[in-house]
């Protein structure tokens, strides 16, 4: 009798969500909810999804993204962060786990070089993976330095079979496992810095800084960020560094529209305030607005550290608590300049790094002294250099931007943005665009506070956790969640890191980690 009940109920059930529109058969799928639409968060939804997992996405803001939100304003369309797209058979994978080629949705542009740096003097470094055109432009500021820089790049490639090929899709969720890889990473001596690697190799400082300077893409400074991420110049070199037509932005909608070809969701405006348990499971979520969406797992692509720090329920913190929160190494900060001007500068490539008078002194007033320096370095990104689409006819699109402290330092931003803004204005018109200040159509700015009132970030950290050893691979926060069963982590502030690939990377790990949802042992 009870069988027969409970058919008569599924029945009922099914006729109901039937008349609702509502497919009867996912409806009984197990649930997943996602908090956060960043990459790592998109690339999770679309891996449990081709799992069998029926997601629901929820993002605090309007549009997805997160991090790698778009700004659209005065005709001007600004990717607000990520903007250098390398390893693309990450998002290659994605698509085919949907049935689909990105090539059918995305045009990715590889650019050459890809990108320039400017030092203080004026003199200038086009990187690229042309053999040739490096070693001419070595030559000509250190020619003892080229075969050590060969050798560099001997090495770069020797770390990346390891830690890339090997290392950034494996769960490190037990100490035994960490354990097993130590050979590995003392063979690979991961316990230098990637400056203490570039200068094993060359002598002359500015070459030095060109192989040094990438763990700053990832929030990391390259005088502490372990070696493993010396990978970085192998990697580019590989597969090439890569602009997307339309934007970073287009990459995301390409994302969000995978999901939802799946038959799932992504909910917009919806905060996430806390991870509901039982005992020392996750049930779901809490939004904002007092909402509770029950699920079978939860993934969390919201900064790491505020996930256990706000999210978690204190009481279940046994590692990530808040002392240990607290007393954790954070990634720099950024400020961040958009800018669109009526006319256009065409001898400005994609990218260009400008380079100020000081190297290892500044990082330290960033990392270490948390001050605001006088001086500065700046990245400086011109996307209509590759899509005049991203301006209006005859404008050029810009955003500059310059690491600075975390705010556990004492700058008082709500006073010093402007003043900053515009000492960056007078660098840029004394370098690469001078005059351009009289150009100015369409301007806004992202500080620290943005990070931590708009993105929910711990201490306004653009990247999170920093990329030392000693918060690497077992010592981060893990994938699979030490303090509760049924979460999991993706994004920056996990394993492998920050990043696009690495936060790519990170969703890939789920598939080791989340049980099959066809196998029902949830």
């Amino acid at each position: 009798m009870p069988v027969a009940l409970d058919a008569r109920r599924d029945l009922d059930f099914s006729r109901m969500l039937e008349s609702t529109g509502i497919d009867a058969s996912r409806e009984r799928l197990p649930h997943a909810v996602v908090i956060g639409s960043g990459f790592g968060g998109l690339a999770a939804a679309i891996r449990l999804g081709a799992r069998g997992y029926r997601v629901t996405v929820l993002e605090q803001l309007d549009a997805p993204g997160g991090r790698a939100y778009v700004f659209r304003q005065d005709g001007f369309v600004f990717d607000a962060g990520p903007t250098i797209i390398t390893a693309p058979f990450l998002l290659e994978d994605l698509w085919r786990l949907c049935d689909r080629r990105l090539e059918d949705d995305i045009e990715l542009k590889a650019l050459r070089p890809f990108y320039r740096i400017r030092f203080d003097d004026g003199a200038i470094l086009d990187c690229s993976d042309d053999d040739q055109a490096m070693a001419e432009q070595i030559n000509r500021f250190a020619p003892e330095d080229l075969e050590g820089y060969r050798r560099f790049l001997d090495a770069s490639e020797a770390i990346y079979r390891v830690a890339f090929e090997q290392l950034a899709h494996a769960p490190f969720h037990s100490l035994t496992g960490m354990l097993r890889l130590a050979p590995a990473l003392v063979r690979l001596r991961s316990y230098r810095s990637v400056y203490g690697f570039a200068a094993s190799f060359v002598k002359h400082p500015r070459l030095r800084f060109a192989l040094s300077f990438h763990p700053l893409f990832v929030g990391g400074n390259p005088f502490t960020t372990t070696s493993i991420y010396g990978l970085i110049a192998f990697l580019e070199r590989r597969f090439g560094v890569h602009c997307v037509r339309g934007g970073t932005g287009a990459l995301v909608n390409g994302l969000a529209k995978l999901i939802e070809g799946q038959g799932n969701q992504i909910r917009y405006n919806a905060r996430v305030n806390a991870i509901t348990t039982t005992g020392r499971r996750a049930t779901g979520i809490r939004l904002s607005s007092g909402e509770e969406i029950a699920s079978d797992i939860v993934v969390s692509n919201a900064d790491s550290a505020a996930t256990y720090g706000d999210l978690v329920p204190a009481h279940l913190r046994h590692r990530w608590t808040e002392r240990k929160l607290k007393r954790a190494s954070y990634s720099m900060s950024l400020f961040v300049w958009y800018f669109g001007t009526s006319r256009c500068y065409p001898q400005v490539p994609h990218h260009t790094i400008l380079v100020g008078p000081r190297y290892r002194e500044l990082l330290r007033d960033i990392f270490d002294r948390k001050i605001l320096a006088q001086d500065f370095s700046l990245y400086l990104h011109r996307p209509t250099a590759s899509d005049e689409s991203l301006a209006p006819p005859g404008c050029d699109a810009f955003y500059v931007l310059s690491p600075v402290p975390d705010l556990q330092g004492v700058t008082d931003w709500h006073r010093e943005s402007e003043t900053y803004r515009r000492a960056i204005a007078r660098a840029l018109s004394g370098s690469v665009l001078p005059g351009f200040e009289d150009t100015i159509v369409s301007s806004r700015v992202m500080t620290p506070l943005d990070f931590r009132d708009r993105l929910l970030s711990y201490h306004g950290a653009a990247f999170g956790l920093a990329p030392t050893l000693s918060q690497s691979a077992w010592f981060r926060p893990h994938n699979r969640s030490e303090e509760i069963d049924g979460l999991y982590l993706v994004g920056a502030g996990t394993h492998p890191g920050a990043g696009v690939p690495g936060v790519l990377s990170s969703a890939r790990v789920l598939d080791r980690v989340v049980p099959d949802a066809r196998s029902r042992q949830l």
